[in-house]
């Protein structure tokens, strides 16, 4: 039987793909089985060659687009160039973040201007250019995903000037649903729990998160990039038509210790 819903002939944006084992690829893999037509969106051209070639895993064939978040020009021409190419966008799944890896590791104090403002910018205001840079393309019922995680709610170990990145996400994402809620544009959350992805190598003594996740939490696992996509494509489908504004946690339960 079936599980997923019909997304036949709506087109999703993804954005962060790096590769197999990015959160992004698993919302792209549940998007694809659910029949959706895929644009993604990579930061380099040293990008692009590796994800046209996990693209090609795909059912149907996918475009792909160059975008530099920090420059609000670049996200315009992109999405004008997606729309022209697929028409009206029923979803976006934001999955970019970054930080210096140095502001990663010991005090929080540590982290200079320019580090802080570079993680806020790439990895929180982000999302806030892309919507808006989007939001004459999207259908009447779109949905708008992003990736946070604990440390924007609770002090995390060495996560540092993320988790203030990851709580000024958070935050947007209410904002954001407020203001385009009008036009009928959900936008949520998804709180992953850690994953083996490129950008978690950053963050000091990554391993003990991990095991702590295996030892404490209620299900005591750790979670899947297909768990994870799995939810993204509830909040991007029809299947979460009542729901914006949210954080959903996918982490086996350990936000609630």
């Amino acid at each position: 039987m079936n599980i997923y819903p019909s997304l036949e002939g709506k087109t999703y944006v993804v954005m962060g793909v790096i590769n197999q084992r990015s959160i992004a690829w698993g919302i792209a893999r549940a998007l694809d089985a659910a029949g959706a037509s895929l644009a993604f969106t990579y930061v380099g051209e040293r990008f692009k060659a590796p994800l046209e070639k996990l693209g090609k895993e795909l059912s149907r064939p996918a475009t792909y687009y160059t975008c530099d978040v920090t420059s609000d020009k670049e996200i315009e021409q992109v999405f004008q160039s997606i729309h022209a190419d697929h028409g009206q966008i029923s979803g976006i799944a934001h999955s970019i973040a970054f930080a210096d890896k140095e502001a990663l590791r010991g005090e929080f104090s540590g982290v200079t201007r320019e580090q802080f403002a570079q993680a806020l910018d790439i990895s929180a205001f982000s999302l806030t250019a892309v919507v808006k840079a989007a939001k004459d393309f999207f259908t009447e019922d779109a949905s708008v995903i992003t990736l946070t995680y604990l440390g924007g709610e609770k002090m995390v170990p060495n996560y540092n000037v993320m988790g203030v990145a990851k709580a000024a996400l958070d935050a947007s994402v209410r904002y954001l649903a407020a203001e385009y809620g009008k036009q009928g544009v959900r936008v949520n959350a998804i709180s992953a729990g850690p994953v083996r992805t490129v950008s978690a190598k950053g963050v000091g003594d990554f391993n003990s998160i991990l095991d702590s996740i295996e030892e404490r939490a209620p299900l005591h696992r750790n979670v899947s990039t297909e768990q994870i996509g799995q939810s993204g494509l509830f909040l991007l489908s029809q299947m979460s038509s009542g729901v914006t504004g949210e954080i959903l946690h996918v982490d086996s339960g350990f936000h609630i210790l």
